[in-house]
């Protein structure tokens, strides 16, 4: 047992009192602890912006993604490594989360998924609710927790898949109606009482971490967290910790310590084992070196003729003329967005004829039979890359009734190269649609590969996806196709070329300044590639 200082009201003998009472338990208990992070700057906290957004922690140096998204799939579409995978394990109230947000921030990159044993606790049957009220059932117990979701959610995370992860209400001890969805990230941080009970969860762990904290602060830390945030009162607590929690702890947990790689003794106060773990996990990323290669994509597929996959709108005199008004550097802005508008009105018309249809007979007006064809499939979604993606919106719902609209925010990181996510927000069900992905421009298809991905972790079918775009590169063209050979990639015109800094050769400008009004980018490329980075 590592040396900490006595508190008060505490005694380690196993007979546990308090020496406050009454209604002020959760403050007298706040008393009984040294501060948290005592000597270092203070953390911020965990926030969310809205619904669909993933968890924020924000830092002094930057935004950190804790619900994760992988932007380092290969010219094939697939990713280039797994995700590194921390598990944090140790007795109830060790402080393994803080332990956890301090080797996030610290580690200082920007996706990452922080995932809680909490999580899974098992749905409990009415018998095993009452005696929960009653602090009779064992939640510390290995038999208390859903291993087999554990196991098969971590192995998606660690391919970079979305998952749904359920939510635990400790108040009601039972999982809420809504699930929250994950994406896997370069790191991945998992942390619960069990995290090493489990051989197959083991397996899956690149590196094990015991958080090794004093058997009285861990009682006091509990006592505060599930009276004030919890709900429960202090003599259940009590009840629970002597019955379930410290046997459970020398049964099951504490002998898991020797299968760890690091122990950390004090928790989140020993800073010099956190920067060791730190120092390990950065060198274990540079060795994966999870970056997207663009010149890979600009390499893989020269000379190649253009796939079948790829449609383009029949460039009559009409559809010609209206590309010369739109690649005119003295166009006017708004004749700019009225033939932009035009187009987009054919390409979309065009795309939906490519959507399934099945024979169906009508009764006309005047009692007669009309052999004719209807669409066979459920739903039609369209999801536009912002921003200029959504420029496109309105042509969509001009033909398409009732159509249900989602939005992907994708943005180059100027220092890496990489296209990041920054906002998602998907109808439901969207598995069961054919979905139009709507996007202006497609230069080295970056972007576009990464709308993709994020579709195909929704579930939704590589030969259901439709990808629109005004103008393409052959570069994007080839990259989208070969990573996603059964994704229809349809478009008004196809640019031979992309230059050093990745416009497209002749091509149209940055369609997102001309559409809306804004100042191009110094050096920067195409719509699909600069975004601003606030």
């Amino acid at each position: 047992m590592s040396s900490l200082p006595a508190y008060p009201g505490i005694r380690v003998s196993g007979c546990w009192a308090l020496g406050a009472e009454g209604s002020s338990h959760a403050e007298s208990l706040d008393r009984l602890l040294p501060a948290v992070g005592a000597g270092r700057s203070p953390r911020r906290r965990t926030t969310s912006q809205c619904k669909s957004e993933p968890p924020l922690l924000r830092t002094s140096k930057r935004t950190i993604y804790t619900a994760g998204r992988p932007p380092w799939y290969n010219e094939h579409g697939t990713q280039s490594k797994e995700a590194f995978a921390i598990g944090l394990g140790g007795g109830s109230a060790s402080g393994k989360t803080t332990v956890a947000r301090m080797i996030i921030e610290a580690l200082d990159v920007p996706w990452v998924v922080l995932l809680s044993m909490d999580s899974f606790y098992k749905v409990l049957t009415q018998q095993q609710q009452e005696q929960a009220a009653h602090n009779n059932f064992d939640f510390d117990h290995p038999d208390a927790f859903d291993f087999d979701l554990i196991v098969s959610t971590l192995k998606k995370l660690k391919q970079g898949k979305s998952v749904k992860v359920p939510i635990y209400d400790f108040t009601t001890h039972s999982r809420k109606k809504d699930w929250k969805t994950l994406y896997g990230a370069n790191v991945i941080i998992f942390e619960g009482i069990m995290a090493f009970a489990d051989k197959t969860l083991l397996e899956l762990l690149d590196m094990k971490i015991f958080v090794d904290t004093d058997s009285d602060i861990r009682l006091v830390r509990r006592l505060r967290r599930d009276i004030g945030e919890r709900g429960r009162d202090i003599e259940g607590v009590i009840k629970q910790y002597n019955k379930f929690v410290k046997p459970a702890f020398d049964q099951y947990i504490q002998p898991t310590m020797r299968l760890a790689d690091i122990v950390v003794p004090r928790g989140s106060g020993n800073a010099v084992a956190i920067d060791l773990i730190v120092q390990h996990v950065h060198s274990q990323l540079e060795e994966r070196k999870l970056r997207w290669d663009m010149a890979a994509l600009a390499s893989a597929h020269q000379c190649h003729p253009l796939p079948r996959t790829l449609s383009v709108l029949k460039s009559t005199p009409q559809v010609r003329g209206m590309h010369t008004i739109i690649r005119d550097k003295e166009t006017s802005r708004d004749e700019f967005i009225f033939y932009s508008k035009r187009l987009m009105r054919l390409l979309i018309e065009h795309a939906l004829s490519f959507l399934p249809f099945q024979d169906c007979v009508v009764q006309t007006p005047q009692g007669q039979d009309y052999a004719g064809k209807c669409y066979a499939g459920k739903q039609i979604t369209g999801v536009s890359i912002l921003r200029a993606g959504e420029t496109m919106e309105p042509a969509l719902r001009a033909v398409c009734k009732d159509v249900r609209i989602g939005t992907i925010l994708i943005q180059t990181n100027q220092l890496t190269g990489e296209p990041e996510l920054h906002y998602l927000r998907l109808p439901k069900d969207i598995s069961d649609d054919h979905v139009i992905l709507m996007d202006c421009t497609v230069s080295t298809g970056a972007a576009a590969m990464m709308a993709v991905r994020v579709l195909l972790d929704h579930d939704v079918p590589e030969d259901k996806i439709f990808l629109l775009s005004l103008l393409m590169a052959e570069m994007g063209v080839h990259s989208v196709a070969y990573a996603f050979p059964r994704v229809k990639i349809i478009t008004t015109a196809v640019d031979k070329r992309v230059n050093d800094l990745f416009r497209i050769i002749p091509g149209i400008g940055n369609f997102g300044d001309r559409y809306f009004g804004t100042d191009a980018v110094p050096d920067g490329s195409d719509e699909e590639e600069v975004a601003p980075t606030s």
